[in-house]
């Protein structure tokens, strides 16, 4: 995953556990992290998955089945260095690594990808539209926070070369 997002011009600023949180900038920001998104469920489905549940078959055998989601939201961030000497970290605050956050804990099969509206509003439509014209987001509302928000999400992958 992030070696999807730098391959897209991001940054990677954290890990969470088993999350990545990266930081895309530029004139394309929103459409190269919501293409990362849609390459990540397609590496998660085609490639990790398959391998994991390959190797360590009890999973499967067990009832445990792997799931993952990606989250992208927009705005102003501050990031600082927290912590005591020789044990510090990056520490982000604003509401964008935080709803990110909330959009990456979603389950909900098959959708796997999760962008706010401002993020999906003014990206290009090579991330909004299939080559065959199809639509591959849908509107949903979500409340993060008591705070009801539009948010997209999609079903679609997009496989990486």
């Amino acid at each position: 995953m992030s070696r999807l997002v730098r391959e897209h011009r991001g940054e990677i600023r954290s890990f969470d556990g088993d999350r990545v949180m990266g930081i895309f900038i530029g004139d394309y920001k929103r459409t190269n992290a919501a293409k990362c998104c849609l390459k990540m469920k397609w590496a998660f489905m085609e490639i990790i998955r398959p391998k994991v549940e390959a190797k360590y078959p009890s999973l499967k055998e067990g009832g445990y089945t792997l799931e993952h989601a990606a989250g992208v939201d927009m705005g102003e961030v501050l990031i600082v260095r927290a912590g005591v000497r020789n044990s510090n970290d990056l520490v982000s605050i604003g509401r964008a690594p935080n709803v990110a956050a909330r959009l990456s804990a979603l389950r909900e099969s098959p959708y796997r990808s999760f962008i706010t509206a401002s993020v999906y509003d003014p990206m290009a439509d090579e991330a909004k539209t299939s080559t065959d014209g199809r639509q591959m987001w849908e509107s949903r509302s979500l409340t993060v926070k008591g705070q009801a928000m539009t948010i997209y999400r999609s079903s679609w992958g997009w496989a990486i070369s």
